[in-house]
């Protein structure tokens, strides 16, 4: 069961960008609440309590019931504007949620077991290429996060969303094959791969040159009399 947070608000009799603006310079933010096939209702919020609900994090993955007059609205937020300059709230919009409604929503990324990852033991990080997955859920089954499990990852692996797998009744809606961690190597590791590619090459080719000097016949004949040399060649002569 999702966790469900409440939070009061009051009905606006006006809407438009004129009676937004007095709810702001009142302390409030103004809001709206539609779906689930009713008529959309505009509503005020507290300034302090909605910022603070915004900046505690998840706010767009949990349901509310936003209590109008004694009336709860369940509800799950789709959208909030901040002011450009300052992050300050300026409205919020919430969808209503009917009874057993299923939803899409983005759920966070969670890498768990980094530490033990191959790649970050020698030098690499881990790279957070989707920092959200979209799925499809029940309103009231939303998963807090998605687990990542790098611990088997090396240096330039990577992990897909094909390998995860989803918490029961949660669907993925993205593309199978997209990327969502991968191990990226240490600064200038790829010089110390073309390096090390060099010097082996390098020593392959000093210990075919090696082979190929002591070889008969290609590295210079042999002396006569000596082992393998020519059949008939002469012994050198000997000093009286």
């Amino acid at each position: 069961m999702a966790t469900v947070n409440s939070i009061k608000a009051t009905a606006r009799s006006r809407a438009g960008k004129g009676a937004a603006r007095s709810e702001r310079r009142a302390g409030r933010v103004p809001g709206i609440i539609y779906g689930d096939g009713k008529e959309p209702l505009p509503i005020s919020l507290d300034y302090n309590e909605l910022r603070l609900r915004i900046y505690a994090g998840h706010f767009l993955t949990t349901v509310h019931d936003v209590e109008i007059d004694g009336v709860k609205h369940r509800v799950i937020p789709r959208d909030f504007q901040l002011d450009a300059v300052h992050d300050l709230p300026l409205h919020v919009d919430f969808m209503r949620l009917g009874e057993g409604a299923t939803i899409r929503v983005n759920i966070p990324i969670h890498v768990k077991n980094a530490e033990q990852s191959p790649g970050v033991k020698r030098g690499g990080t881990v790279s957070i290429v989707a920092h959200t997955i979209a799925v499809r859920c029940r309103a009231d089954a939303i998963p807090a996060g998605i687990e990542v499990d790098v611990s088997d990852l090396d240096i330039n692996n990577s992990r897909h969303l094909s390998d995860i797998k989803m918490p029961e009744g949660v669907r993925s809606v993205e593309r199978r094959d997209v990327t969502l961690v991968t191990v990226v190597p240490p600064s200038g590791y790829a010089e110390e791969l073309k390096a090390a590619a060099d010097a082996a090459a390098a020593a392959a080719a000093a210990a075919a040159a090696a082979a190929t000097a002591g070889t008969p016949g290609e590295g210079g004949a042999a002396a006569p009399g000596a082992p393998g040399a020519a059949p008939g060649a002469a012994p050198a002569a000997e000093k009286k």
